[in-house]
């Protein structure tokens, strides 16, 4: 291949991904109304704008000539179909996979006349073609998690019971009431104990199916197996895998969301506790499928030096579509503050746990958030 193809093939290749990401720009910003990862997939395009710099855009036109390029009559008929808007992204993320592995491969021989070192670029094409890999990943997450969360308003973690019939009548109360997440979290449990009581919660939860909704108080989201109300465990994977469960949660000083996905497979669900922005944004690159946003309030369950408060739930709102969860002193009293910061979703422990009659606790709560 001559110089003159090598700069034709880098030209076409430029463009392509060029343009490619500003589809996927446009989706990520217009469509999925996600500000975080916008503007990741805007630093992208400004890092491969300035990569393909390296190429003087005078040598990129003397090589062009598309009348003449055999390529423009050359279509396959699913070109010219996409069913939806994700579609149309999904599309434009491989045009530009496709075209950032044909900008790092001619690099590597391509020789402009006015760059003669424009062969290092090769890694910096390479190193865009990775990230790239990570934010498709990022957004193909969001996209599921929206649609298999979309109901999913009430989050409510139990503790094991005095007794595994008051675990097991304890669960049977919020699963009458519709709660849409269970959580499982059991320090105090031995190991064996704890698997008993989340196959008892795994159980329970599938014996009861989603009843018919109405406008007040809709249906809650299938779980992984179709029941209604989702199951997860609290820190231990290996425990959500064997008990069946429908996902796992992880703080910050757990398992990192990779090494939890080693254990519970593709589509378990991982959450992740966030006490700042910075940590959100992070769990989101790092394959969480949802978040836990805290502490709110001061907890009657758990301790904290510090709140981020509703400042937080504002900034995540505002930036993040991942389904994310308000945690920490939520009560009927203040979860209005919470829907006014702008998230719809709760985890709440003992203002429903140690309500007089969790069940109508829960219903009265979970009504609120659907309203």
């Amino acid at each position: 291949m001559t110089d003159h193809g090598a700069i034709r093939v880098l030209d076409a290749s430029l463009n392509r991904a060029t343009e490619g990401l500003r589809v996927v720009e446009d989706y990520v910003r217009f469509v999925l109304d996600d500000r975080h990862l916008t503007e990741q997939f805007k630093r992208l395009r400004h890092d491969l704008a300035a990569a393909g710099a390296l190429l003087p855009l005078a040598e990129r036109h003397a090589a062009r000539d598309t009348q003449a390029d055999v390529g423009t009559t050359v279509s396959t008929p699913s070109e010219g179909v996409r069913g939806d808007a994700w579609q149309v992204c999904v599309a434009s993320l491989e045009r530009v996979k496709q075209s950032l592995r044909s900008l790092e491969e001619f690099s590597k021989v391509a020789k402009p006349s006015a760059t003669a070192d424009f062969r290092h670029a090769a890694g910096e094409f390479e190193r865009l073609r990775y990230w790239l890999y990570t934010l498709e990943a990022a957004v193909g997450r969001t996209v599921d998690a929206v649609e298999r969360l979309a109901e999913a308003r009430l989050y409510v973690l139990i503790d094991g019971g005095e007794s595994e019939a008051a675990f097991v009548a304890l669960v049977e109360e919020l699963v009458a009431a519709r709660v849409d997440v269970l959580q499982l979290r059991a320090k105090g449990l031995d190991d064996r104990e704890l698997l008993s009581r989340a196959r008892r919660l795994v159980a329970v939860a599938g014996s009861h199916p989603a009843a018919a909704g109405d406008d007040v108080n809709p249906s809650p989201s299938p779980s992984l197996r179709g029941r209604g109300t989702l199951v997860i465990i609290n820190d231990r994977p290996d425990i959500a895998a064997l008990a069946d469960a429908d996902g796992v949660h992880l703080g910050q000083d757990d398992l990192r969301v990779k090494d939890a996905r080693e254990i519970v497979g593709p589509r378990r669900l991982i959450g992740v506790s966030t006490h700042s922005i910075d940590q959100a944004r992070a769990a989101v690159l790092n394959g969480a499928n949802y978040l836990g946003v805290g502490p709110t309030f001061p907890s009657q369950t758990k301790s904290f030096d510090e709140f981020p408060g509703l400042e937080f739930v504002r900034n995540v709102a505002a930036e993040i579509r991942l389904p994310a969860f308000a945690i920490g002193g939520i009560t009927s009293q203040n979860v209005g503050q919470v829907m006014a910061a702008g998230l719809r979703r709760v985890a709440v422990a003992s203002a429903v746990t140690a309500a007089a009659k969790p069940q109508a606790a829960a219903t009265a709560l979970r009504a609120m958030l659907h309203q």
